[in-house]
């Protein structure tokens, strides 16, 4: 397909999971339609969570991360139009606008914009060797400003992207001090089992943790960050500086074309937008999830890229089911591995199941006396089986889902 054309019969915004995957479906699916994926990076697509872990640390080339083999979009008559961005989206004409004001036609349109880096909103954010950990290119950024020396780190956000940055930065041995404004790390995703465990292992690998801390001003030198500057006006001096305080959704096009969305673009159960013909789908699409009592809620994850995509994939060829799956994330720092499965939003109690001091153990999460969630430390086995705890909300006693001798499997 030719890159100049006018008009395809399905346009993909964004070359992330969710947008590679949605053609990957639509393809097995047995779409012949022309398709067009549209992105602003300049890269085929690529897998994102190594970005923090293996490719910022060096164990993991570039082409190892690919989604698919850099062939494989042209073999399959899919269109990359790299290096742009859609300014605005004619909806009524079934056109979008790019930043260089050319407009492409569509019938359908997946909107897979994912989302940019939350900024800090204090003074000195302009200066060099601030970084957030979204793309390719900035991991690129931190990797030379590593290569050239940089040695004293501070990571803002206590989330996962701030912890495994922080995991790798003191495996290439960085001083690190990470600053977090909650009063525990991991506060909005997880129990406080897990957030003391995690906290504990990071500091027994010299990473100095700030609580309850919120940054005043970043200061710097010669244009580059020196120092960061809290609220106490103590002055953590470093090299560079990483900030995982989460993401903007993308959907600025999409909300100026009369979209809902408030936190995000709106979608339904078969992850349509409120305009007629467009589709959003991962990071950026608000859902009613019925694993969180159908809150509308963003999913920040692969798996929930991969499966928006394939209902909207679905859904366009006709075979309409409804977004109904599990939600799962992973974590890997330093030699632990973190496998959680459904969403623990609202829990009322939680089962330790297991010892955290072996370094393997599983926080469950009840609501209402059922199964909720998992959070899972080297330990695959709860994690696999626990999936149908979630999937049923089964109501099991505390005492026995405490009991590490009988499997999660046989509590059904």
């Amino acid at each position: 397909m030719d890159t100049s054309l006018d008009k395809a019969d399905i346009i993909i915004v964004g070359s992330g999971h969710a947008g590679a995957q949605a053609a990957i479906g639509l393809r097995q699916a047995g779409n012949e339609e022309s398709i067009l994926i549209l992105s602003r990076e300049q890269e085929p697509p690529y897998e994102r969570p190594p970005l923090s872990k293996d490719y910022l640390a060096g164990d993991k080339p570039f082409e190892k991360m690919l989604i698919r083999p850099a062939d494989f979009w042209a073999e399959r008559d899919v269109t990359l139009k790299l290096g742009v961005s859609v300014a605005e989206i004619d909806w009524m004409g079934h056109e979008v606008v790019l930043d260089d004001e050319s407009r492409i036609g569509y019938r359908k349109l997946i909107w897979a914009g994912g989302g940019v880096a939350r900024r800090l909103p204090c003074p000195g954010t302009e200066l060099d060797g601030i970084h957030s950990v979204r793309t390719k290119a900035d991991v690129d950024r931190l990797k030379a400003e590593l290569a050239a020396g940089a040695k004293k780190a501070v990571v803002i956000g206590g989330g996962y992207i701030g912890l495994e940055a922080a995991a790798v930065l003191r495996k290439l041995g960085c001083a690190v001090t990470v600053i977090e404004s909650l009063d525990r790390v991991l506060n909005r995703v997880a129990g406080p089992q897990l957030s003391e465990f995690y906290q504990s292992e990071h500091t027994q690998n010299g990473v100095d943790i700030r609580l309850s801390t919120a940054v005043e001003k970043i200061e710097g030198a010669d244009g580059t960050v020196s120092a960061v500057v809290t609220d106490t006006g103590e002055e953590i001096p470093c090299d560079l500086l990483i900030v995982g305080i989460g993401i903007v959704p993308s959907v600025g096009p999409l909300i100026a074309a009369g979209a809902s969305g408030a936190n995000g673009v709106d979608v339904d159960a078969y992850c349509r937008t409120t305009l007629d013909d467009i589709y959003a789908i991962g990071d950026c699409a608000a859902h009613a999830n019925p694993f969180a009592d159908g809150a509308v809620i963003r999913l920040e994850s692969v798996q929930n890229a991969n499966d928006m995509a394939m209902c909207t994939a679905r859904s366009i060829m006709g075979d309409k089911q409804p977004y109904n799956a599990v939600p799962w994330f992973w974590s890997n720092q330093y030699d632990l591995r973190l496998q959680t499965v459904g969403l623990s939003l609202g829990y009322d109690e939680t089962v330790l199941r297991g010892n955290p001091e072996d370094r393997k153990f599983s926080v469950v999460y009840l609501k209402e006396g059922q199964v909720i969630a998992l959070d899972c430390v080297n330990n695959t086995r709860d994690y696999a089986q626990g999936r149908k705890l979630v999937e049923a909300r089964a109501e099991i006693s505390p005492e026995l889902l405490a009991d590490t001798e009988t499997p999660l499997k046989e509590m059904l």
